[in-house]
C-alpha cells in the first residue's frame, strides 16, 4: 500500500514518483504526487480516468501533452488539467528531465495502480510497449476501471474481454496487484 513519502521507479521508463497526499490521507477526494520524467521515446498510451480529473503543474522542464488530439506543450510554470473521462497521454521528448506534480481529484485506488505497474516494470513482467500479458492486464484493468481505461478498442469490448479472461488469469495465480 502506497503512503505518503513513498518513493516509486518505473524500470522501463525512469519515472520516478513520490507521494505526497494519498488516499488515506486524504480520505480519498486527492492524490498529490511530485513526479520525475526523463527524456525518452517511451510514451503511455491514450487513455482516459472515466472518475477523475488528472493535473500537472510543471516545476521545471517541459512535457508534451496529447488531450482530445490535440498536442499542448507545458513549461516551467504551467498548469495543465484533463477533465474526466478525456483521452490523453504525455510524454517527455527532452531536452531534459521534467518535474512536476500531479494529482487526481479524487483519488480512488489510482495509487495501486502505479505501485503494480512499476513494480511489473522492476522484475521486467511488461513487454516492450509497457503492458503486461493479457491474463494480468485483465485483473489488473477490471479492478482499476474507474481510475484507467484504454480509450482503443472501446471499453465494452475490452471489458468483455477482461471478464472472460479473468479466471483463467486467477487460475493461474495471477492477482490484480503486484508488489
Amino acid at each position: 500500500m502506497i503512503q505518503q513519502g513513498k518513493m516509486i521507479e518505473n524500470q522501463r521508463t525512469g519515472q520516478r514518483m513520490i507521494f505526497l497526499k494519498t488516499w488515506a490521507e486524504t480520505n480519498g477526494t486527492q492524490l498529490q504526487i511530485e513526479c520525475f520524467s526523463p527524456v525518452t521515446t517511451a510514451k503511455d498510451p491514450e487513455h482516459i480516468h472515466p472518475c477523475q480529473e488528472n493535473r500537472f503543474r510543471i516545476i521545471s522542464g517541459e512535457l508534451y501533452f496529447y488531450i482530445n488530439g490535440k498536442e499542448q506543450r507545458a513549461v516551467t510554470g504551467d498548469i495543465v488539467s484533463v477533465p474526466k473521462n478525456t483521452p490523453h497521454y504525455f510524454r517527455n521528448p527532452g531536452p531534459s528531465e521534467a518535474h512536476y506534480m500531479q494529482e487526481f481529484f479524487p483519488a480512488l485506488k489510482i495509487d495501486g495502480l502505479f505501485e503494480t505497474f512499476f513494480a511489473l516494470a522492476r522484475d521486467g513482467k511488461l513487454n516492450k510497449d509497457g503492458a503486461p500479458n493479457i491474463f494480468r492486464t485483465s485483473l489488473i484493468m477490471l479492478a482499476h476501471e474507474k481510475e484507467f481505461r484504454l480509450t482503443k478498442p472501446n471499453w465494452l469490448i475490452q471489458k468483455t474481454a477482461f471478464k472472460l479472461i479473468a479466471p483463467i488469469a486467477k487460475l493461474f495465480g495471477f492477482k490484480e496487484a503486484y508488489y
